[in-house]
C-alpha cells in the first residue's frame, strides 16, 4: 500500500496584534461551552512593544568620529617613548614624567611606544578635550595600581593600530588611589567615558581584580583584545557597547557586564557584531539592566559547562516545584553561571550563539524576546528562562541538552525554529521554583499562557512536553513532542484550558497522564491509546479516507499515547491510523513531509466525532471522567480541574504520580465501530 502526501507544513504568519490569553474566571465559562480565553496583544509581552530591536539599539548608542579608528600619523601627536622605568616625550602635549608614572594632563593626542616595567599611564585632564592614547606597540606592567588610569578626563579613547601587540599587566595587590571606592581596581580603569578602537592587538593580564572597566560608558569599536581576569574581564557601568572586534575572554567572575543597578535607563550592554569567545566561573554576558544583540559569533562556556548528564525528575508531575534538588546542580543568583543575562530585557535580533553553560544558558528577570539568530545551548538548567514572558519572532533555537528547555510565565512561539532537548519539561510555563532558587509561584495560573501562534516546535523530553500552569492556546506553527516515558508526566499538561484553532500538532508518550485539547477548540484532534507500549521510532501514520496524508510521525522515544491534531481533521469524515511502515519523505525530528508511506499495519478506522475523538486499537471511545473529555477547563486527562479520577486514585497536586507506568491499561468504553 502506498500512499501519497498531500500535507503541507502549517508555519502561520506571526500574528503581530493578537495573543490569546489565560481568562481568570475559567470555570464560570466554561459551563457555558463558550471560550475560556480572552486576547491580548502580543506587543505587549516585551518592552520593546512594537519596535524592533534594531531602532532600540538605535536610541540607546551613538557612535562620534572618535569613537571610530582614524590615523593619526597625520595628526598633532605627542610621543612618548617608555624606557623601562622611565619615559621620555617630544611634542606640544601636556606630559608629566615622574619615575615611572607618565601622567597626560591634557586633551590631545599621545602615541605611547615602548616598554614601563614597572609603572603607570595616568589621565588626569584639566580641559574638556579628548585624551586619545594611540598604543603604538606597549608592554606596560603596573605591580601595585592600575597600569592604564584614567583618574579625570572628558572622554579617553584608546586606539590600538594595525600589526601592533599591546599588553597590559598588573600585580596581585593595589594600593588604591581611592581607598574608600577601592579604586582603581582595573588594569586598565577609567572614571569617565572610554572608547577602544583600531585594529591591533591588546593583551590584559588582570590579576588582582578586574581587566577593563568604564565606569560611565564604554564602547569598543574595533580591535583584537584578549583578556584574562582574575574577577570580571570587561566592565561598563552605565553602558557597555560594542560595535566590532575579536574578544577572546577568560574570567574567574563574569565575562562581559554593566553594573548600573541606580538608574533604570542605564546599565544596558549593546552588542552589534563581532566574534567572542568567553569562558567565566560566573556568567558569560550580563546586563545589570537589559542586554541586545544584533549579531556576531559567540562561544560561551560557564560554570565549567554544563554536566555530562543532566538528571530528570521522576517524581514530577509537571513543573518544578517538588523536587528541584533532583538536577545535577545547584546554583544560586550570588554565584550565577548563566550564558547571557538580563535583569530588564533581554533581546536577540542576530548572532551565532553556542553556549555551555553551568546555570541557564539565556536568563531574563524580566522578558526574553528573540527575533532572529542562531542558538545552539547545552546547559545544566534552563536553556531559555524568563520570569516574566519568552516570546520568539524568529530565529533557530537548538537546545541540545538542558534540566527545562524554555521556562517563562508566559511563552509566546510566534515564529522561528525551536528544537528541544529536555531531562524534564520541554517548554514550561509558570512552574515552581528556577535553578538559581528563585519562586516562580508569584503568578497566577490566569496570568500564565503557552502561545503557539506560528513557527515548528519540536521537543524531545523526560518530563512534561509542553506544559503550562496556565492556559495554552494554539492557533498555528507545528509542534511536535516526543517524551514523556514515565506516566507521572504528560506530552502535553495544563492546568486551565487548551483550545486549538489552527496549526499542526502531534504529541507522543506516556499514557498514565494523557491530555487532549479543551471541548472550546475550534479544531478538531484525536488521541490514541495502545493497549501496549510501543518502541521508539514506529511510525504513527494517520490518512483520510481517499489516502491523503495527515501526519506521519517517529516519535524518538517508546510511546503508549498519542494526540494528534490538523485542520485536515474533518467532523464526520472517516480516518484510518496505522503503525509501523516505512515513508520516503523528509524526515524533521521524527515529522515526515512530501513522500510516500506504505507498509504499516492498520490500527484503527474511525470517523470523527467530536473536537477530541478518543480511539484505542478497538474504536472510538468515550472517555471516563479521569481520562478525559473535562469540558472547556480540564480537556482531557488528569491534569485537567474538572472531573473525577477513577476510583482509588486522587487527582494529582502536581507532586504525587498516581503510580500508573507507560502501558496502563486503557480506562474507556467502546462505542464506535471496532475492526
Amino acid at each position: 500500500m502506498k500512499r501519497k502526501y498531500k500535507f503541507t507544513k502549517l508555519i502561520a504568519p506571526l500574528l503581530c496584534t493578537t495573543l490569546l490569553f489565560a481568562c481568570s474566571n475559567a470555570e464560570e465559562e466554561s459551563s457555558s461551552g463558550t471560550s475560556t480565553a480572552t486576547e491580548v496583544n502580543i506587543e505587549s509581552l516585551s518592552t520593546l512593544a512594537d519596535s524592533d530591536i534594531q531602532s532600540v539599539v538605535s536610541g540607546l548608542v551613538s557612535y562620534s568620529d572618535d569613537d571610530l579608528y582614524t590615523d593619526w600619523e597625520n595628526e598633532d601627536v605627542t610621543s612618548i617613548q617608555l624606557n623601562g622605568s622611565t619615559a621620555t616625550y617630544e611634542g606640544s602635549g601636556a606630559v608629566v614624567v615622574s619615575g615611572s608614572t607618565v601622567t597626560i594632563k591634557a586633551g590631545g593626542v599621545y602615541v605611547l611606544s615602548g616598554t614601563l616595567d614597572d609603572g603607570q599611564i595616568v589621565v588626569d585632564a584639566e580641559d574638556n578635550n579628548t585624551v586619545r592614547l594611540v598604543l603604538n606597540g606597549v608592554d606596560i606592567t603596573s605591580s601595585s595600581s592600575a597600569p592604564i588610569y584614567v583618574k579625570n578626563a572628558e572622554k579617553t579613547v584608546i586606539s590600538l593600530p594595525e600589526e601592533t601587540e599591546n599588553t597590559i599587566t598588573d600585580g596581585t595587590q593595589y594600593a588604591y588611589d581611592d581607598a574608600e571606592a577601592e579604586e582603581p581596581n582595573s588594569a586598565i580603569f577609567s572614571k569617565g567615558n572610554l572608547t577602544i578602537n583600531g585594529e591591533g592587538k591588546l593583551v590584559v593580564e588582570a590579576n588582582f581584580n578586574n581587566g577593563i572597566t568604564g565606569k560611565d560608558d564604554l564602547k569598543i569599536t574595533g580591535g583584537n583584545i584578549e583578556v584574562t581576569a582574575k574577577d570580571d574581564a570587561i566592565v561598563g557601568r552605565d553602558l557597555l557597547a560594542i560595535k566590532e572586534g575579536t574578544f577572546t575572554i577568560t574570567a574567574g567572575g563574569d565575562g562581559m557586564k554593566t553594573t548600573n543597578d541606580e538608574d533604570a535607563e542605564k546599565g544596558n550592554l549593546v552588542i552589534e557584531a563581532g566574534t567572542y569567545s568567553i569562558t567565566a566561573e560566573n556568567d558569560g554576558i550580563q546586563a545589570q539592566t537589559s542586554l541586545y544583540t544584533l549579531g556576531g559569533d559567540y562561544t560561551i562556556t560557564t560554570g565549567g559547562g554544563s554536566p555530562e548528564t543532566v538528571a530528570a525528575n521522576e517524581n514530577a508531575m509537571g513543573g518544578r516545584g517538588q523536587s528541584e534538588s533532583t538536577t545535577t546542580t545547584t546554583t544560586t543568583e550570588t554565584s550565577s553561571s548563566k550564558g547571557l543575562k538580563a535583569t530588564a530585557e533581554l533581546a536577540i535580533a542576530g548572532g551565532a550563539f553556542a553556549i555551555d553553560s553551568l546555570d541557564d544558558a539565556v536568563h531574563s528577570n524580566g522578558n526574553v524576546l528573540v527575533e532572529a539568530g542562531e542558538l545552539t545551548i547545552a546547559t545544566g538548567d534552563d536553556g531559555i528562562h524568563a520570569d516574566s514572558s519568552v516570546l520568539t519572532k524568529g530565529g533557530n533555537i537548538t537546545i541540545t541538552k538542558s534540566y527545562e528547555g524554555i521556562e517563562g510565565s508566559v511563552i509566546a512561539i510566534a515564529d522561528g525554529t525551536l528544537d528541544v532537548t529536555a531531562s524534564d519539561d520541554g517548554l514550561n510555563v509558570g512552574g515552581g521554583v528556577d535553578g538559581s532558587g528563585m519562586d516562580m509561584e508569584s503568578s497566577t495560573s490566569s496570568d500564565m499562557m503557552l502561545q503557539i501562534s506560528g513557527g515548528y516546535v519540536s521537543v524531545n523530553s523526560q518530563g512534561d512536553g509542553l506544559d503550562s500552569n496556565g492556559n495554552f492556546v494554539m492557533t498555528g506553527g507545528t509542534a511536535v513532542v516526543s517524551g514523556p516515558t514515565n506516566s507521572g508526566n504528560g506530552s502535553l499538561d495544563y492546568n486551565g484550558t487548551f483550545e486549538i484553532s489552527g496549526g499542526l500538532l502531534i504529541a507522543a508518550g506516556s499514557s498514565g497522564m494523557v491530555q487532549a485539547s479543551s471541548d472550546t477548540s475550534e479544531q478538531n484532534g484525536i488521541l490514541m491509546t495502545y493497549p501496549a507500549t510501543q518502541s521508539a521510532g514506529t511510525l504513527i501514520h494517520l490518512e483520510d479516507s481517499e489516502g491523503n496524508t495527515i501526519a506521519t510521525f517517529a516519535p524518538e522515544k517508546e510511546y503508549s499515547s498519542v494526540y494528534i491534531s490538523s485542520p485536515d481533521l474533518a467532523k464526520d469524515s472517516s480516518y484510518t491510523l496505522y503503525s509501523g511502515g516505512t515513508s520516503t519523505g523528509t524526515e524533521t525530528n521524527g515529522l515526515y513531509t512530501d513522500g510516500e508511506y506504505s507498509g504499516g499495519t492498520k490500527v484503527v478506522e474511525f470517523t470523527i466525532s467530536d473536537v477530541v475523538t478518543w480511539l484505542n486499537e478497538s474504536g472510538v471511545t468515550e472517555a471516563q471522567s479521569g481520562m478525559g473529555g473535562m469540558g472547556g477547563r480540564g480537556g482531557g486527562g488528569m491534569r485537567g480541574d474538572g472531573g473525577t479520577p477513577p476510583e482509588g486514585m486522587e487527582r494529582p497536586d502536581r507532586g504525587t504520580a498516581p503510580g500508573t507506568d507507560s502501558s496502563t491499561t486503557d480506562q474507556s468504553t467502546t462505542t464506535g465501530d471496532s475492526l
